[in-house]
Protein backbone atom coordinates (compact mmCIF):
# COMPACT_ATOMS: atom_id res chain seq x y z
CA UNK A 1 0.00 0.00 0.00
CA UNK A 2 1.28 3.25 -0.87
CA UNK A 3 2.47 5.75 2.22
CA UNK A 4 -0.02 8.06 3.48
CA UNK A 5 0.65 11.78 2.78
CA UNK A 6 1.24 13.83 6.15
CA UNK A 7 -2.12 16.21 6.31
CA UNK A 8 -1.79 19.83 7.82
CA UNK A 9 -3.54 17.97 10.82
CA UNK A 10 -0.63 15.59 11.01
CA UNK A 11 1.60 18.73 11.84
CA UNK A 12 -0.68 20.85 13.78
CA UNK A 13 -0.88 17.86 16.26
CA UNK A 14 2.92 16.74 16.30
CA UNK A 15 3.59 20.76 17.35
CA UNK A 16 0.33 21.15 19.42
CA UNK A 17 -1.23 23.94 17.70
CA UNK A 18 -4.33 24.26 15.25
CA UNK A 19 -4.07 23.71 11.68
CA UNK A 20 -5.21 26.93 10.61
CA UNK A 21 -2.22 27.75 12.41
CA UNK A 22 0.14 25.45 10.30
CA UNK A 23 -1.68 26.71 7.29
CA UNK A 24 -0.70 30.70 8.38
CA UNK A 25 2.83 30.10 8.57
CA UNK A 26 2.88 28.05 4.95
CA UNK A 27 1.08 31.19 3.60
CA UNK A 28 3.16 33.84 5.78
CA UNK A 29 5.72 32.46 7.78
CA UNK A 30 6.25 35.66 10.06
CA UNK A 31 2.65 36.13 10.59
CA UNK A 32 3.35 33.56 13.61
CA UNK A 33 5.36 33.64 16.64
CA UNK A 34 9.11 32.79 15.68
CA UNK A 35 9.13 29.82 18.48
CA UNK A 36 5.85 28.40 16.89
CA UNK A 37 7.36 28.93 13.36
CA UNK A 38 10.27 26.91 14.28
CA UNK A 39 8.75 23.79 15.49
CA UNK A 40 6.51 23.79 12.54
CA UNK A 41 9.19 24.30 10.39
CA UNK A 42 11.39 21.22 11.87
CA UNK A 43 7.70 19.15 11.84
CA UNK A 44 7.11 19.72 8.22
CA UNK A 45 10.99 18.66 7.30
CA UNK A 46 11.14 15.51 9.91
CA UNK A 47 7.23 14.49 8.26
CA UNK A 48 8.21 14.97 4.58
CA UNK A 49 5.18 17.19 4.46
CA UNK A 50 4.02 18.10 0.75
CA UNK A 51 2.02 21.46 0.24
CA UNK A 52 -0.90 20.64 -1.19
CA UNK A 53 -1.96 23.84 -3.64
CA UNK A 54 -5.33 22.73 -4.94
CA UNK A 55 -7.29 24.73 -2.21
CA UNK A 56 -5.77 27.54 -2.35
CA UNK A 57 -6.08 27.66 -6.61
CA UNK A 58 -9.72 26.71 -6.15
CA UNK A 59 -10.27 29.70 -3.63
CA UNK A 60 -8.18 32.35 -5.05
CA UNK A 61 -7.78 31.42 -8.59
CA UNK A 62 -4.47 31.66 -8.52
CA UNK A 63 -1.35 29.05 -8.99
CA UNK A 64 1.50 31.20 -7.91
CA UNK A 65 2.80 29.96 -10.90
CA UNK A 66 3.92 30.70 -14.52
CA UNK A 67 3.82 28.31 -17.19
CA UNK A 68 7.23 28.14 -19.56
CA UNK A 69 6.70 26.28 -23.20
CA UNK A 70 9.93 25.74 -25.03
CA UNK A 71 10.39 23.23 -28.15
CA UNK A 72 13.15 21.32 -26.67
CA UNK A 73 14.49 20.04 -23.50
CA UNK A 74 17.97 19.39 -24.95
CA UNK A 75 18.78 23.35 -25.99
CA UNK A 76 21.20 24.72 -23.95
CA UNK A 77 19.39 28.02 -25.82
CA UNK A 78 15.80 27.25 -23.72
CA UNK A 79 17.80 26.23 -20.66
CA UNK A 80 19.39 29.65 -20.32
CA UNK A 81 15.87 31.21 -21.12
CA UNK A 82 14.55 29.22 -18.09
CA UNK A 83 17.15 30.46 -15.91
CA UNK A 84 16.71 33.56 -16.41
CA UNK A 85 12.78 33.31 -15.75
CA UNK A 86 13.56 31.22 -12.69
CA UNK A 87 15.80 33.97 -11.56
CA UNK A 88 12.15 36.84 -11.12
CA UNK A 89 9.66 33.75 -10.32
CA UNK A 90 11.99 33.16 -7.20
CA UNK A 91 12.20 36.20 -6.31
CA UNK A 92 8.53 36.56 -6.18
CA UNK A 93 7.64 33.36 -4.34
CA UNK A 94 6.26 32.04 -7.98
CA UNK A 95 6.89 28.29 -9.06
CA UNK A 96 7.30 27.64 -13.12
CA UNK A 97 5.99 24.36 -15.17
CA UNK A 98 8.24 23.52 -17.83
CA UNK A 99 6.84 21.44 -21.14
CA UNK A 100 8.03 21.13 -24.34
CA UNK A 101 6.84 20.52 -28.17
CA UNK A 102 9.46 19.49 -30.28
CA UNK A 103 8.67 22.62 -32.73
CA UNK A 104 5.13 21.57 -33.52
CA UNK A 105 1.84 23.90 -32.91
CA UNK A 106 -0.08 21.13 -32.25
CA UNK A 107 1.95 19.44 -29.29
CA UNK A 108 1.88 23.61 -28.03
CA UNK A 109 -1.58 23.70 -28.35
CA UNK A 110 -1.82 20.21 -25.91
CA UNK A 111 0.35 21.84 -23.76
CA UNK A 112 -1.00 24.85 -23.03
CA UNK A 113 -4.36 23.62 -22.75
CA UNK A 114 -2.70 21.36 -19.97
CA UNK A 115 -0.89 24.98 -18.37
CA UNK A 116 -3.63 26.68 -18.19
CA UNK A 117 -6.20 23.72 -16.66
CA UNK A 118 -3.67 24.26 -13.90
CA UNK A 119 -4.67 27.87 -13.76
CA UNK A 120 -0.81 28.86 -14.41
CA UNK A 121 -1.19 32.42 -13.51
CA UNK A 122 0.76 33.68 -16.55
CA UNK A 123 2.78 31.58 -19.77
CA UNK A 124 6.18 32.27 -21.69
CA UNK A 125 5.93 30.65 -25.10
CA UNK A 126 9.16 30.68 -27.44
CA UNK A 127 7.41 30.27 -30.82
CA UNK A 128 5.80 32.92 -32.57
CA UNK A 129 2.89 30.62 -34.91
CA UNK A 130 0.10 29.52 -33.27
CA UNK A 131 -3.16 27.19 -34.29
CA UNK A 132 -6.33 29.19 -33.94
CA UNK A 133 -6.91 27.21 -31.17
CA UNK A 134 -4.24 28.24 -29.04
CA UNK A 135 -5.40 31.71 -29.94
CA UNK A 136 -8.62 31.40 -28.86
CA UNK A 137 -7.69 29.80 -25.83
CA UNK A 138 -4.91 32.10 -24.96
CA UNK A 139 -7.87 35.27 -25.13
CA UNK A 140 -9.93 33.32 -23.16
CA UNK A 141 -7.79 32.89 -20.37
CA UNK A 142 -6.77 36.24 -20.22
CA UNK A 143 -3.64 35.85 -18.13
CA UNK A 144 -0.88 37.70 -19.10
CA UNK A 145 1.46 35.91 -22.09
CA UNK A 146 4.84 36.72 -23.04
CA UNK A 147 6.24 35.30 -27.02
CA UNK A 148 10.25 35.00 -26.50
CA UNK A 149 13.88 34.33 -28.17
CA UNK A 150 12.50 36.74 -31.36
CA UNK A 151 9.79 39.57 -32.09
CA UNK A 152 6.48 38.55 -33.71
CA UNK A 153 4.59 42.07 -36.04
CA UNK A 154 1.48 41.09 -33.99
CA UNK A 155 2.25 39.56 -30.71
CA UNK A 156 -0.33 37.97 -28.15
CA UNK A 157 0.16 40.20 -25.41
CA UNK A 158 3.53 40.81 -25.05
CA UNK A 159 6.99 39.96 -26.28
CA UNK A 160 10.93 39.89 -26.02
CA UNK A 161 13.45 38.92 -28.43
CA UNK A 162 15.91 39.53 -31.05
CA UNK A 163 15.53 41.02 -34.53
CA UNK A 164 17.18 37.99 -36.04
CA UNK A 165 16.59 39.67 -39.51
CA UNK A 166 19.05 42.12 -38.49
CA UNK A 167 21.08 40.29 -36.69
CA UNK A 168 21.92 38.13 -40.04
CA UNK A 169 21.82 41.63 -41.97
CA UNK A 170 24.91 42.62 -39.73
CA UNK A 171 26.63 39.39 -40.04
CA UNK A 172 26.85 39.30 -43.54
CA UNK A 173 27.87 42.71 -43.63
CA UNK A 174 30.77 42.32 -41.70
CA UNK A 175 31.80 39.47 -43.27
CA UNK A 176 32.11 40.64 -46.68
CA UNK A 177 33.72 44.33 -44.44
CA UNK A 178 36.33 41.31 -43.81
CA UNK A 179 37.12 40.96 -47.28
CA UNK A 180 34.90 37.34 -48.10
CA UNK A 181 33.58 37.70 -51.11
CA UNK A 182 31.00 34.23 -51.42
CA UNK A 183 29.53 33.73 -47.88
CA UNK A 184 27.18 31.12 -47.84
CA UNK A 185 24.15 30.55 -45.38
CA UNK A 186 24.15 27.46 -44.02
CA UNK A 187 20.36 26.47 -42.34
CA UNK A 188 18.77 23.35 -40.54
CA UNK A 189 15.26 22.54 -39.14
CA UNK A 190 13.76 25.99 -41.50
CA UNK A 191 12.16 27.32 -38.18
CA UNK A 192 11.14 30.70 -38.52
CA UNK A 193 13.99 32.37 -36.85
CA UNK A 194 16.45 30.40 -38.79
CA UNK A 195 14.05 31.97 -41.86
CA UNK A 196 14.58 35.35 -40.12
CA UNK A 197 18.16 35.26 -40.56
CA UNK A 198 18.33 34.01 -43.89
CA UNK A 199 16.10 37.10 -45.11
CA UNK A 200 18.38 39.14 -43.03
CA UNK A 201 21.44 37.42 -45.18
CA UNK A 202 19.74 37.69 -48.31
CA UNK A 203 19.44 41.02 -48.21
CA UNK A 204 22.65 42.08 -47.00
CA UNK A 205 24.02 40.13 -50.37
CA UNK A 206 21.35 41.75 -52.35
CA UNK A 207 22.36 45.18 -51.61
CA UNK A 208 26.22 43.97 -51.78
CA UNK A 209 25.49 42.84 -55.75
CA UNK A 210 25.75 39.28 -54.86
CA UNK A 211 24.05 36.46 -55.47
CA UNK A 212 22.70 34.76 -52.22
CA UNK A 213 23.00 30.64 -52.05
CA UNK A 214 21.48 29.02 -48.68
CA UNK A 215 22.24 25.41 -47.95
CA UNK A 216 19.52 24.04 -46.19
CA UNK A 217 17.95 21.05 -44.33
CA UNK A 218 14.44 20.09 -42.37
CA UNK A 219 16.41 18.43 -40.18
CA UNK A 220 17.25 18.99 -36.66
CA UNK A 221 20.98 20.71 -35.96
CA UNK A 222 23.74 18.78 -35.03
CA UNK A 223 27.74 18.79 -35.82
CA UNK A 224 27.22 15.73 -37.85
CA UNK A 225 24.97 17.69 -39.90
CA UNK A 226 27.19 21.30 -40.17
CA UNK A 227 30.17 18.79 -41.70
CA UNK A 228 27.10 17.91 -44.23
CA UNK A 229 26.06 21.62 -45.39
CA UNK A 230 29.55 22.27 -45.47
CA UNK A 231 30.25 19.93 -47.93
CA UNK A 232 27.55 20.08 -50.16
CA UNK A 233 28.26 24.02 -50.31
CA UNK A 234 31.49 23.31 -50.93
CA UNK A 235 30.94 20.68 -53.98
CA UNK A 236 27.84 22.88 -55.44
CA UNK A 237 29.55 26.08 -54.76
CA UNK A 238 33.68 26.25 -54.90
CA UNK A 239 33.91 29.36 -55.01
CA UNK A 240 32.35 29.98 -50.98
CA UNK A 241 35.19 31.55 -48.83
CA UNK A 242 32.73 32.46 -45.81
CA UNK A 243 29.84 30.41 -44.08
CA UNK A 244 27.37 31.97 -41.50
CA UNK A 245 25.58 29.53 -39.90
CA UNK A 246 22.06 29.39 -38.65
CA UNK A 247 23.45 27.87 -34.92
CA UNK A 248 26.57 27.10 -33.21
CA UNK A 249 25.88 23.25 -33.39
CA UNK A 250 26.40 24.14 -37.22
CA UNK A 251 29.29 25.93 -36.80
CA UNK A 252 31.16 23.60 -35.00
CA UNK A 253 30.85 21.10 -37.45
CA UNK A 254 31.74 23.23 -40.18
CA UNK A 255 34.81 23.84 -37.97
CA UNK A 256 35.79 19.94 -37.19
CA UNK A 257 35.21 19.54 -41.08
CA UNK A 258 38.11 21.94 -41.76
CA UNK A 259 39.99 20.08 -39.44
CA UNK A 260 39.59 17.14 -40.99
CA UNK A 261 40.50 18.62 -44.80
CA UNK A 262 43.26 21.10 -43.78
CA UNK A 263 41.37 24.10 -44.56
CA UNK A 264 42.32 27.32 -42.64
CA UNK A 265 39.80 29.07 -40.46
CA UNK A 266 39.36 31.83 -41.28
CA UNK A 267 42.24 32.05 -44.38
CA UNK A 268 40.17 29.29 -46.27
CA UNK A 269 37.10 29.81 -44.72
CA UNK A 270 35.12 32.29 -42.21
CA UNK A 271 32.89 30.80 -39.81
CA UNK A 272 30.16 32.50 -37.93
CA UNK A 273 28.00 31.13 -35.73
CA UNK A 274 24.78 31.68 -33.53
CA UNK A 275 23.76 32.17 -30.14
CA UNK A 276 27.44 32.04 -28.56
CA UNK A 277 27.56 28.59 -27.05
CA UNK A 278 30.31 27.83 -24.47
CA UNK A 279 31.48 24.79 -26.59
CA UNK A 280 32.34 27.89 -29.81
CA UNK A 281 35.03 29.86 -27.13
CA UNK A 282 36.51 26.09 -26.42
CA UNK A 283 37.10 25.92 -30.02
CA UNK A 284 40.94 26.80 -32.12
CA UNK A 285 40.31 28.75 -32.89
CA UNK A 286 37.49 30.51 -30.90
CA UNK A 287 34.35 30.74 -32.68
CA UNK A 288 33.00 34.17 -33.70
CA UNK A 289 29.25 34.12 -32.83
CA UNK A 290 26.12 35.90 -32.14
CA UNK A 291 25.22 36.95 -28.69
CA UNK A 292 22.31 35.81 -27.97
CA UNK A 293 21.08 37.22 -24.21
CA UNK A 294 18.63 34.04 -23.81
CA UNK A 295 19.19 34.62 -20.01
CA UNK A 296 18.20 38.25 -20.15
CA UNK A 297 15.29 37.58 -22.28
CA UNK A 298 14.04 35.11 -19.64
CA UNK A 299 14.36 37.68 -16.79
CA UNK A 300 12.53 40.10 -18.47
CA UNK A 301 9.66 38.20 -20.27
CA UNK A 302 9.20 37.42 -16.32
CA UNK A 303 9.54 40.65 -14.83
CA UNK A 304 6.58 41.75 -17.20
CA UNK A 305 4.35 39.22 -16.40
CA UNK A 306 5.09 39.68 -13.00
CA UNK A 307 4.19 43.69 -13.36
CA UNK A 308 0.87 42.86 -15.10
CA UNK A 309 0.14 40.25 -11.87
CA UNK A 310 0.63 43.10 -9.21
CA UNK A 311 -1.65 45.41 -11.19
CA UNK A 312 0.22 47.44 -12.26
CA UNK A 313 1.12 48.48 -16.37
CA UNK A 314 4.40 47.55 -18.25
CA UNK A 315 6.49 50.44 -19.57
CA UNK A 316 6.71 48.71 -22.90
CA UNK A 317 4.96 45.52 -23.44
CA UNK A 318 7.56 44.99 -26.50
CA UNK A 319 11.00 44.43 -26.08
CA UNK A 320 14.13 44.15 -28.74
CA UNK A 321 17.44 43.16 -27.08
CA UNK A 322 20.50 43.93 -28.75
CA UNK A 323 22.77 41.74 -30.76
CA UNK A 324 26.49 41.59 -30.85
CA UNK A 325 29.15 39.25 -31.95
CA UNK A 326 31.83 37.90 -30.16
CA UNK A 327 35.45 37.81 -30.31
CA UNK A 328 36.55 34.85 -31.70
CA UNK A 329 39.23 34.46 -34.31
CA UNK A 330 36.90 32.65 -36.96
CA UNK A 331 35.98 35.53 -39.23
Amino acid sequence: MPAKRPTLQDIADIVGVTKMTVSRYLRAPDSVAAATGEKIAAALESSGYIRNRVPAILSKSSSKTLGIIIPSLSNQVFADLVQGVETITAQHGYDTLIAHTGYSAEVEQDKIDMMLSYQVDGLILTESGHTARTLQMLKQAAIPVVETMEVPSSPVDMAVGLDHEQAGYDVVNRILASGKQHPVYLAARMDTRTVLRQQGYEKAMAEAGKTPVTVSTSEHSSFTLGSELLARALANYPKTDAVFCTNDDVAIGVMLYCQQNKLRIPDDLAVVGYNALNIGAAMTPPLTSVVTPRDKMGEQAASLIMTVLQGETPKETVITLPHSLTSGRTL
